[in-house]
């Protein structure tokens, strides 16, 4: 089992996008898990627990740069480490 006290506390915003500057590496050296209105979603890309919204990867648009176009979806998020 792992520790919980090893953990680093979760961010109010995280990005999955190295790039970015809400991207924290310490993080994603562990497994998190995403819900979005009570429902676990895996597909998050980046969140923000204060504003209450989660952006994923579009499936088909691209951006300029040939990444994909992240969508916004609004409710109640909660991070959680799995």
């Amino acid at each position: 089992m792992t520790d919980t006290k090893s953990l680093p506390v979760l961010p109010d915003r995280l990005s999955g996008n190295p790039k970015s500057p809400h991207h924290v590496k310490e993080i994603f050296e562990h497994k998190i898990g995403i819900r979005l209105n009570g429902k676990e979603r895996t597909d998050v890309e980046e969140y923000c627990i204060s504003q209450g919204w989660v952006k994923i990867p579009s499936h088909k648009a691209l951006d300029r740069r040939g990444q994909p176009l992240l969508l916004k979806l609004k409710g109640t998020v909660e991070a959680f480490y799995n």
